[in-house]
């Protein structure tokens, strides 16, 4: 099989028919054999039932369903463990990034040998300015944790070689944030450019607060800087004790009558404060050690398609961390 395409669902039954009118004549044009693996993140709405209609008339669809919503990242990992195709497209439902740009992609990638094609959006004027500053300050943030590898307008619309996606599945990440991760690995890559568009349907899957959810993974999966922040301000908290020790001393020294209340307050504050960031920003490393050392699968599958055995034997091995 030439070409698999992961699209991660979560209640998008209002995008869902014209999602599919659009993808399936831009595979069909292909001339090659396919497959569309729609992952369900565990929706409450009508989005199963409908993907299981419209699969009697489009046999190429695969759909695997999640017991339960794990998120966007997992379950694009559910669908790489699962896909068959020589070369593997991630891709959401909203239509924000056009399924016309796959036949591109996989051509870019079989001209020119490479592993990844990332979909870079040269035009974002169809997202509110707070979507695009958000954004610009996320991988500005990003590129300067993972390298100039990094392009600041690619998200999850990418095309990826069967070797990529063979790495990424033996990653022992319990959250991986692909958009990170896929360009540190080191792959040759190129890029097909494209105006993203608004969403067809139903309302964003990314809202401030996944989006704050996705930043703190995406910085703590992927660099030790946070610790390193939290040596900083511990030095910087010690160099402002010690200032105000020789300014109390100096006051005593000259008899001068200081309150006391006021710099210790400020002292007590700003050193609890720091402290308190400090103890956070291990907390968040702390709980992946947790998270990891518990071994739990990432997602249990409900019920896939393609296959007619019972969703506990579709779970995905359990691999020990090293």
């Amino acid at each position: 099989m030439l070409l698999s395409v992961v699209t991660p669902m979560y209640n998008e039954r209002e995008a869902v028919d014209q999602f599919v009118a659009r993808l399936r004549p831009a595979l069909d044009g292909l001339g090659a054999e396919y497959e569309v693996v729609a992952v369900d993140d565990g929706s409450t709405d009508a989005t199963v039932s409908r993907l299981l209609q419209l699969r009697a008339d489009w046999p190429q669809l695969r759909v695997v369903s999640l017991r339960r919503n794990v998120g966007h990242q997992t379950a694009l990992r559910a669908g790489f463990q699962a896909v068959r195709g020589e070369y593997v497209v991630s891709i959401d439902a909203d239509l924000q990034d056009p399924p016309e740009v796959i036949g591109e992609m996989l051509a870019l990638a079989r001209r020119d040998q490479v592993d990844v094609v990332y979909g870079v959006r040269s035009d974002r004027s169809t997202d509110s300015a707070f979507k695009r500053n958000s954004a610009g300050l996320y991988y500005w943030t990003m590129r300067r944790l993972v390298g100039s590898s990094l392009s600041d307008q690619a998200g999850d619309f990418r095309l990826m070689s069967r070797a990529v996606v063979t790495v990424l599945n033996s990653l022992q990440e319990p959250r991986p944030v692909y958009r990170l991760v896929v360009p540190s690995l080191g792959f040759s890559s190129g890029e097909v450019r494209y105006a993203r568009q608004e969403r067809v349907a139903g309302r964003t899957k990314y809202p401030l607060s996944r989006m704050v959810r996705l930043t703190f993974d995406s910085v703590t999966g992927f660099s030790a800087a946070p610790l390193r922040l939290a040596t900083w301000l511990g030095l910087f908290s010690f160099l402002l004790c010690v200032a105000l020790i020789v300014t109390a001393l100096v006051a005593w020294g000259s008899g001068g009558v200081v309150p006391g209340w006021t710099s210790l307050y400020i002292a007590v504050l700003l050193l609890g404060g720091i402290q308190l960031i400090c103890l956070g920003l291990l907390g968040e490393y702390v709980g992946r050690i947790y998270m990891a050392s518990q071994q739990r699968p990432p997602y249990l599958i409900a019920h896939d398609t393609a296959s007619p055995a019972p969703a506990e034997t579709s779970v995905p091995a359990v691999r020990t961390p090293s």
